[in-house]
């Protein structure tokens, strides 16, 4: 892993409500990964949206994965890009 932490930045259409999914992931993702994540950040964006992030890396589009994540299909992916030693127990399965 390299010195800076990777940040993950969750974009999420405020007119579309999506701000309680965008706070429980990154809540989810906040308790998966406390010691692995510099940041998660929450950033509002345009009609439709919700995107999720590591760094410059985008590892969710609801338009091309179809919709929104489940939470761990999300922490896989995220895992996958920040720690991909990194065992998420019941997740994994």
């Amino acid at each position: 892993m390299s010195d800076v932490a990777p940040r993950v930045t969750i974009v999420y259409c405020w007119r579309c409500r999506f701000v309680l999914r965008a706070t429980w992931l990154a809540q989810e993702l906040l308790f998966t990964f406390e010691d692995a994540l510099g940041e998660v950040a929450l950033r509002p964006g345009p009609n439709g949206v919700f995107e999720v992030w590591v760094d410059d890396e985008r590892v969710w589009s609801k338009a091309e994965d179809g919709g929104f994540p489940e939470a761990k299909v999300l922490k896989q992916r995220v895992r996958d890009r920040v720690d991909p030693e990194r065992r998420l127990g019941h997740s994994d399965g």
